[in-house]
């Protein structure tokens, strides 16, 4: 994109609807501007005065005799779109819309929105908002918005799409002396929206960790690609609100009702190396560590603790977020026992006992910190009669610069006795927590961040032979033709073939006679299966029959589907019985896609048969990004099934090659072709050799 760094760091800037009103909007928007030391010229525009807050004040912004980088509108709904006619006409590059009163009020507000983006396309301008707060820069510095209050200089970018969240978290941060290099209320994102505004903050210098808070996204294929390169930059950290099971799709198949739209976000950020936050305060945690420690090379973590229990917590703490507890050398542990008294526990964690004093705290920290095994640590300070917090946070303070490759944390376990050594520790960039998990949860995202930039920062997509799209292409052309949106087993099992997909083979009969005919032609045992395109899940109504050895074992089963059938569903139009093949044994798993609004075909891997939906041991991938080996394993090996799959109590390992290469294949099969919006492959029998799609269900939509 296009660079947008005027919006905070503009030469000149005009407020139009500037007023010398305090109550009014227009009052505190220019005062911040002015209180927050912006050093640029500033044009008030108001038709009806001379003069506001020591400033020429003008009729319209036409009438500015210089060029204007960035207008800030606080005029009312019904006049904005004139005075953004004006703005294009006057060579101005950036808008920030704080009017209300567009789609957010419902469908006038739509059109009203939709005629201002069209102006803003017209001449080239970009526009922040319309309903939003502003933006600010610290660093210009610039308060281009009505909140109370200018942020603390820092290093951590905060995009919001809510504005009460935005100027309730900048109350906030001056209670815990948090800095910020920008804040920008995204409004309505009509225009610029937070992947723009991902991109710009990746670009700054003087931002060092973006968070996000955000409701949703618009182009899902973009945010990916954005991220995916910021990423690589600074840590990138959301909170994404919406999660609740209630805004999941509604589908007829397995992987459509497993995948809800929260899965495909969770994709999303995971394969574009995203951090998520589940919580504000998991969030602006990770941010205090991402912005004032430095990464971790591995995971042990060593533990200085003054009490035994809170050691345990934070212990446990460690292995519940797949970390590792530091093994000291035996050096480390030598110098701990000759120095530290007979009751301490030299062992991590280390517990220097409920009598230490800074000295004590001062040598375990170092001694940890020197340890080759150690990779960070974290400091638990309960109050006791002789516990020194002010001194103990300034030696904390000062081995952190010392060791300044490895990341400390503190856990200062109180309140009001604790109070001045914990605000020593976050005035000098050192996280400070009252309590363990929060502080190990930090570190754990800090590794794991460090993980994601070790990774190979590209793979390339592997060739896939055998691949015709005609076949697949011709028989939805079909299905279309026949107004159906289901295809029937032996068009799904057409469509897996082209694709080079080994599954059972299946023809359709329509009569007993038919049946008997292709069963002696495949070869005993077989299955019949009932073929209708009302019917999602055969089993439920008796629609299928395996194991069928002979002749008149397929004519009872066949008479026996029709029965239970025509019991269970009536009026389900009936097509004909399914003959297919029966296969070796083999670990059942599940292959499905599910199409998202906004990210695309979200494929889905797990425990495969009739308990997929109970047991839900499943894995989650956008099929856009899923195209080497390597990634398939490593969604497979997220599973519970990739035990069974490796060999499970004596038995042979399946094989994993052939498993991940029907993965790929689907994958590139529903990238392909946009009309297929769901699909089931389950199970796909992983053999000890090959594997093979037994039950196959495919979803597809007419696309203009």
């Amino acid at each position: 994109m296009k660079d947008i760094n005027y919006l905070f760091d503009p030469a000149q800037i005009a407020v139009i609807g500037a007023s010398r009103d305090k109550q009014k909007i227009g009052y505190s928007i220019l005062d911040n501007i002015i209180s927050s030391g912006y050093k640029g010229s500033i044009y008030p525009v108001n038709p009806r005065e001379e003069e506001i807050l020591g400033l020429k004040c003008y009729c319209s912004v036409k009438d500015i005799e210089s060029p204007v980088d960035l207008a800030i509108i606080t005029v009312p709904a019904s006049r904005v779109i004139n005075v953004a006619e004006e703005c294009g006409q006057s060579g101005i590059k950036g808008l920030v819309v704080i009017t209300a009163g567009f789609k957010e009020v419902g469908s006038e507000g739509l059109k009203l929105e939709r005629e201002l983006l069209t102006i803003c396309k017209r001449y080239k301008m970009r526009m922040v908002g319309p309903n939003c707060v502003g933006v600010m820069d610290t660093h210009t510095p610039i308060n281009a918005s009505f909140a109370n209050g200018f942020p603390n200089e820092g290093n951590i970018s905060f995009i919001s799409q809510s504005g009460a969240m935005l100027v309730s978290i900048l109350d906030w941060s001056f209670q815990m002396g948090m800095g910020f290099s920008r804040f920008i209320s995204l409004g309505n994102k009509a225009d610029l929206n937070d992947i723009d505004f991902i991109e710009s903050c990746a670009a700054d210098p003087l931002t060092s960790v973006i968070l996000c808070y955000i409701e949703d996204i618009a182009d899902g294929k973009r945010f990916v690609e954005v991220c995916s390169k910021a990423s690589r930059e600074k840590p990138i950290l959301i909170l994404k609100s919406g999660t609740s099971s209630a805004g999941a799709q509604a589908a007829s198949s397995h992987t459509g009702a497993l995948a809800g739209s929260d899965r495909a976000y969770e994709a999303a950020f995971r394969q574009s190396g995203v951090l998520r936050a589940d919580s504000m305060n998991e969030l602006f945690d990770l941010a205090r560590a991402f912005s004032s420690q430095p990464l971790p090379d591995q995971d042990r973590i060593a533990i200085v603790t003054n009490a035994g229990g809170p050691g345990i917590v934070a212990t446990d703490a460690v292995e519940k977020f797949g970390l590792k507890m530091a093994r000291f050398t035996k050096d480390t542990i030598d110098k701990l026992r000759d120095n530290l008294p007979a009751e301490a526990n030299i062992y991590n964690p280390v517990d220097i006992i409920g009598d230490a004093r800074d000295d004590r705290y001062r040598f375990a920290l170092e001694t940890v910190l020197k340890d080759q095994n150690v990779d960070s640590a974290l400091v638990l300070l309960c109050p006791a009669a002789v516990t020194e917090p002010e001194k103990t946070a300034q030696s904390i303070v000062e081995l952190n610069k010392i060791y300044s490759t490895k990341p400390v944390m503190a856990v200062y376990m109180g309140g009001k006795s604790l109070k001045a050594g914990k605000s020593y520790l976050i005035d000098h960039d050192i996280p400070a927590f009252t309590f363990p998990e929060p502080s190990v949860h930090a570190l754990e995202g800090m590794f794991r961040y460090n993980e994601h930039l070790r990774a190979p920062q590209s793979k390339s997509s592997e060739e896939l032979a055998g691949i015709d799209k005609e076949t697949v292409q011709k028989t939805l052309n079909d299905v279309f033709a026949d107004r159906r949106v289901v295809l029937l087993g032996h068009e799904a099992s057409a469509v897996m073939s082209a694709y080079g997909i080994p599954n059972s083979k299946i023809f359709l009969a329509k009569t007993e006679d038919e049946a008997v005919r292709i069963s002696d032609d495949l070869g005993y045992p077989v299955a019949l299966k009932i073929s209708s395109p009302r019917i999602a899940h055969k089993t439920d109504v008796g629609g299928v029959e395996i194991g069928l050895h002979s002749e008149n074992e397929v004519r009872k089963a066949h008479r026996r589907i029709i029965e239970k059938v025509n019991h269970f569903l009536p009026d389900a139009p009936i097509y004909g019985i399914e003959v297919q093949d029966m296969v070796d044994d083999g670990v059942e798993v599940i292959v499905g896609m599910s199409r998202d609004i906004q990210f695309g075909p979200l494929l889905v891997f797990g425990l495969g048969g009739i308990y997929v939906n109970l047991i839900e041991d499943v894995s989650f991938r956008l099929a856009s990004s899923l195209t080497c080996s390597e990634d398939v394993r490593e969604m497979i090996a997220e599973t519970k099934s990739y035990n069974l799959l490796k060999g499970y109590r004596g038995k042979k390992p399946a094989d994993l090659v052939a498993l991940t290469d029907i993965i790929l294949r689907t994958a590139k099969l529903v990238n392909d072709f946009d009309e297929i919006t769901e699909m089931d492959i389950n199970p796909v029998r992983v053999h000890t050799k090959g594997a093979t799609a037994l039950d196959i269900k495919i979803t597809i939509e007419q696309k203009e």
